[in-house]
Parts: C-alpha cells; structure tokens; sequence
C-alpha cells in the first residue's frame, strides 16, 4: 500500500506524482492545506519532522524528501524505470538531480512566492505572520527573510539569473539525448519539470524563448501520460489552495 500525503500545488509532491505515475503504480492520496496549517499538525509531524510535503507512507513506514523518495520507488518498483542501468550514466543522472535540486529549485520559490503568496501574508498583521512562521520546522528565516511584502528586486533578479544558467545548461545538455541526462527519461527530468511549469505559471516563458532544445524538450514533457495524472485539477491554480 502507497499512501502520499501531498499538495496539488506543491512542487515536490509533483515530482513524487510524476514517478508514481510513470511506473504505474497504484497509490492512495491525502491531500494537505496548506492555509489550514494541515502540514503543521502533531499527527503529521509525526511522520514528517521537517512539516513539508510529500511524505510517502509504504506499508506504515514515512519516506520523506521527495528526492529520496523518487529513487525509493525505483528501488522498490524496478518496472519502468526512471534512473539508468548502467553505472557511469547513473551517476551522470544524480549529478544533474544534485545541481537542480541546490540551483534551480530553490530559485523558483522568490518569483512563486512573490507572484502567489504574498497577496496572502500582506493581509495578515506583523504579529500574526511572525507568529505563522515560528510553527515552521524548516524554513522559518526564509519566510521571515521575505517577509510581508516579498522579496526585493535584488533578489529576484538573482534567482532569475541562477534559473537562466539552469536553463542554459540544459540547451547545452539537450544537444546529446532527448532528455537531460540523455536518451532515458530520467529522475533529472522529473526534478526540473516543476520548476519550468512554475515558471511557465509565473508568466517567464521567455527564460527560453532562445533556446530551442529546452522548448522542444518541454514540449515532450507535457506529452508524457504521466504529466496530466501528476498535474491533476487544482496543481496549478495555487490561490486555490493557500
């Protein structure tokens, strides 16, 4: 039994989704709120310290990071496999899911978190946004870092710049198999979808108007079968869920 606590809007719990569907794998979901504080209860805190989602339950034992999770389930379900065979290009893949997982990923949250979420906490008073905060496990001084009103310019710019790299390194990358680590469709492709949907969300589809081979890519993505099971009703309207 697979059970996944989990946010439709939650650019993690997409990457878990994205595998769970590529292997065809049965599973159970729990959706949490995350306006409701549902990821900060005791009940789930006892299967998740870190108070963020996915946590994936199987057989009554937590998993939780959704990289660590994403190759748990290719250990435990090899069918349809989402990392390569052969060694050399094993590590290959886990040396780009490394690198989107430290460069790009966390250089999404600034522009989602200014384009979405701060609408959100503006309305809430100093008090109670400092008080929301220090229930955080993880991640209280981000949130305090950006604060009521978001994050500066600077900083924006900053995770634009590092997103541009990302996404160049990828054109580059491209050029020698369909996917970024090469031929196979890969865990490196599942950590990078959600962040290129979420840019497309945040209006920055210019990040590669000039590059070709990522657009083409993309494009590829979002024909999978298993994009429009991950992407389920809800996953990309975040106001609806916050």
């Amino acid at each position: 039994m697979l059970t996944l606590y989990h946010a439709p809007i939650s650019t993690c719990s997409q990457k878990v989704r994205l595998v769970i569907a590529e292997k065809g794998l049965h599973w159970e979901g729990k959706e949490l709120n995350f306006g409701r504080g549902e990821h900060l209860t005791p009940e789930y805190l006892k299967l998740n310290p870190n108070g963020v989602v996915p946590t994936l339950v199987h057989d009554g034992a937590p998993i939780i990071e959704s990289s660590v999770i994403t190759e748990y389930l290719d250990e435990v379900f090899p069918d349809n496999p989402v990392r390569p065979k052969d060694l050399r290009q094993l590590a290959h893949m886990r040396a780009w899911r490394q690198y989107i997982d430290e460069v790009p990923t966390p250089s999404i949250r600034p522009i989602s978190f200014n384009t979405f979420f701060v609408p959100i906490w503006s309305r809430m008073t100093e008090t109670e946004f400092w008080d929301y905060t220090e229930r955080l496990p993880l991640r209280k001084h981000f949130y305090r870092k950006m604060g009521r009103n978001g994050f500066s310019s600077q900083e924006i710019g900053e995770s634009l710049d590092r997103l541009s790299q990302a996404l160049g390194r990828m054109e580059a990358a491209l050029e020698h198999g369909l996917f970024i680590a090469g031929d196979q469709y890969s865990i490196a492709d599942v950590n990078m979808t959600p962040t290129v949907v979420r840019l497309e969300d945040c209006g920055r589809t210019d990040l590669w108007d000039r590059l070709p081979r990522v657009a083409a890519w993309y494009e590829r993505i979002q024909a999978r079968p298993n994009f429009n099971v991950a992407y389920m009703p809800g996953s990309r309207d975040l106001g609806a869920h916050i």
